[in-house]
């Protein structure tokens, strides 16, 4: 069994995903700025530090750890602590590795579907696409970079590039399940794409498994919807009330700046890769919602 090292363990997906592993006899360590279990590690990014015993035969490192892209307002600080938290934070793991000299057997990073921009189009994107312009592509670009960095150390490299994660315990769905988001937002035909956090669990988990499963993948479930649909679907699901008008533009721009662009825009983004070497549980957004939020 892997001893895995995880940043962001006590995150939305780190929580969940370490639960899993170590239901499959994994021993995971958790890098926290506050430890406070037995298998939690100090590390500072200020400081340039991580305590050294984290390391200790590990294997794989899952690197999940970045700030809510959805959680405040964009303002430059905040944009600029949306970078370090993903970009630093792998150039810190780089740097660790190197000089405790870790022998891994893989880096495993979240990335996300932001690295195709904030856009709408018709275009349905590939891993092999090239990324927007905008402030989301850039941060994943960055983000991405580090991560193939491992790669000049002969360490296989795995990204998920991450859609909206379906969860019942916080997450995107919890704020959407509000008088405000159950209705769609601006025309409502941008596209949505999602996955069941088992689904990317599982990912996860495949990549420290399975040597082969190495390289970019989109995470992603194989069905497109659209923010008018998904938001029918949630509405019918949950049995509430979909409000019979769309919020308008610009009341979210006014409300939100400019992360605004992040909900009023989206394209579909292909699973084809990924279901090559994986078959989705939840494959569809209606038995997706209903496991979530029924138990089916």
């Amino acid at each position: 069994m892997a001893t895995i090292l995880i940043t962001g363990g006590t995150g939305l997906i780190g929580k969940e995903l370490t639960k899993k592993l170590t239901n499959r006899g994994h021993v995971v360590n958790i890098l926290s700025r506050n430890p406070k279990k037995n298998n939690e590690f100090r590390w500072s990014l200020k400081e340039n530090f991580i305590d050294k015993d984290a390391f200790t035969n590990v294997s794989h490192i899952i690197h999940l750890a970045g700030a809510g892209i959805a959680d405040k307002r964009w303002t430059n600080e905040r944009k600029q602590e949306l970078i370090d938290s993903r970009v630093k934070t792998a150039s810190l793991l780089f740097n660790k590795v190197q000089e405790y000299k870790t022998p891994l057997k893989a880096f495993i990073s979240a990335s996300a579907i932001g690295y195709y921009g904030a856009i709408t189009s018709n275009e349905i994107f590939t891993e092999e696409d090239d990324p927007e312009n905008d402030f989301i592509s850039k941060v994943c670009v960055k983000w991405e970079n580090v991560a193939l960095k491992f790669e000049h150390l002969d360490i296989p490299v795995t990204i998920l590039r991450t859609g909206i994660v379906l969860t019942k315990s916080d997450g995107a769905l919890q704020k959407m399940n509000t008088p405000l988001f159950l209705s769609s937002l601006g025309s409502g035909k941008q596209y949505m794409p999602w996955i069941h956090i088992d689904d990317l669990c599982a990912l996860y988990i495949k990549a420290v498994e399975d040597k082969k499963f190495t390289g970019i993948f989109n995470a992603v479930a194989p069905e497109h919807q659209t923010n008018e649909i998904f938001t029918k679907t949630l509405a019918t699901t949950l049995k509430k009330t979909l409000f019979p008008f769309n919020i308008p533009s610009f009341v979210l721009k006014t409300a939100l700046g400019e992360m605004a662009y992040i909900l009023l825009n989206g394209s579909r983004v292909s699973a084809k890769k990924v279901s090559k070497s994986y078959s989705f549980n939840f494959p569809d957004l209606q038995s997706a919602l209903n496991n979530v939020y029924n138990g089916k």
